[in-house]
């Protein structure tokens, strides 16, 4: 458990930087909801820590703008699974 909020929401945004990763994968680790996340990253680092703040907004506009792809991706693989199931 954290001791400060702010603490959090530095080591939450760093590790989306250092993994290049996506908010539900930096919840599932941290044992937060997304919700948590996106509130830390979003409202409590900006004024705690703007640089870093700025560092993850780039990761987290990346992955808005592929989360189509993945999500396309993730529907092709589920049907080439059921097909080769025989379904």
């Amino acid at each position: 458990m954290y001791d400060s909020i702010e603490q959090r929401a530095c080591d939450l945004a760093a590790y989306i930087i250092e993994n290049r990763t996506t908010i539900r994968d930096a919840a599932k680790h941290f044992g937060v909801s997304k919700s948590t996340v996106h509130k830390d990253l979003s409202e409590r680092l900006p004024p705690v820590n703007r640089a870093l703040y700025a560092l993850v907004k780039e990761v987290l506009d990346q992955n808005r703008q592929e989360r189509h792809i993945r999500g396309g991706l993730a529907t092709q693989k589920k049907y080439r699974q059921l097909r080769a199931q025989g379904g």
